[in-house]
């Protein structure tokens, strides 16, 4: 594929709640969208693709509807670029005495779009003792000082407060899929 782009479509509704994905199909799904190089990663909704460059928010568009339809559900899908992902590993949205990754765990949640910043005010307004939240682009930064089933801050009221879709990984995991697309 001549001048094409690396790319990660990070899925949300893939191998949750009922909704069972092979990841093989999954690629497959890619390939015949018109997608090269497909590569899942973990099975939950991680997929690494070269296409020829364009926007993120085309993309996404382009490969929701083409899941919804083959899958019959809703997929919501957010894309991000090698560049995206390389800055969202390097954001430092906690001070270390704040949230130690040595003992605390770090999630990010990719948004479709940056928050207005009375969604932010919404966001920042649920932490709590247990919980960090910054928000930084189209990134949430969530810090949990504990286990994350042990989070203070329930998946609705965090839903409610943004009021758009969002797919949550681990540091790790967004660490480990940077390092794939080359950064």
């Amino acid at each position: 594929m001549a001048s094409s782009t690396r790319y990660v479509a990070l899925l949300r509704a893939i191998n949750v709640g009922g909704h069972t994905v092979k990841m093989d199909a999954l690629r497959k799904h890619f390939t015949r969208m018109g997608f090269a190089n497909v590569e899942t990663f973990i099975a939950s909704g991680n997929v690494l693709f070269d296409a020829p460059k364009a926007s993120p928010a085309k993309l996404e568009a382009q490969i929701a509807m083409e899941l919804e339809r083959i899958l019959g559900y809703t997929v919501d899908t957010f894309v991000r670029t090698g560049a995206e992902l390389e800055a969202v590993v390097k954001h430092q949205p906690f001070p270390p005495e704040s949230i130690d990754l040595a003992r605390h765990t770090l999630y990010v949640g990719f948004l479709p779009a940056q928050p207005s910043a009375d969604t932010v005010k919404r966001i920042v307004a649920l932490e709590t003792p247990v919980d960090a939240l910054a928000v930084h682009g189209r990134e949430l930064y969530w810090g949990c000082r504990t286990r994350f089933s042990e989070s203070q801050i329930k998946n609705t009221v965090l839903a409610k407060a943004l009021a758009v879709p969002m797919t949550v990984r681990n540091i790790t995991t967004v660490r480990k899929l940077a390092a794939k697309l080359g950064v």
